[in-house]
């Protein structure tokens, strides 16, 4: 059996973003798709949050957008969650993702770097 090399070229992600709201998360994931940013957000609403913010320990409900996300797209993807969130300081995180091929490749063929 011939060796296999199980690192890509390219990497795609799940990105993790939370927002204070239905609306705000339903606009934000609306908007990263139709400029295909992300090829598909999950939104989970009912996430209740603990964090310490300017030195107090704060309490929120929260929405979470899990999406998915080219490493081609991902500085733009920032980049747009950041000119489009309510928050002072968004959580944008992105986690590398491994798993089924078709749809690993279904992510990087449906978001891409965009010219602003």
């Amino acid at each position: 059996r011939a060796a296999c090399s199980c690192r890509r070229a390219h990497m795609e992600y799940l990105a993790y973003v939370t927002a204070p709201s239905m609306d705000e998360a339903r606009r934000l994931a609306r908007m990263l798709v139709e400029k295909k940013l992300a090829a598909g957000v999950n939104v989970v609403p009912g996430a209740w949050s603990v964090y310490r913010w300017q030195g107090k320990i704060c309490e929120a409900g929260e929405c979470l957008l899990l999406a998915q996300v080219s490493q081609e797209a991902l500085p733009d993807f920032q980049q747009a969650v950041l000119a489009e969130h309510s928050y002072e300081l968004p959580c944008i995180v992105a986690l590398p993702l491994e798993g089924h091929a078709p749809f690993l490749r279904w992510i990087a063929e449906n978001s891409r770097a965009r010219d602003f």
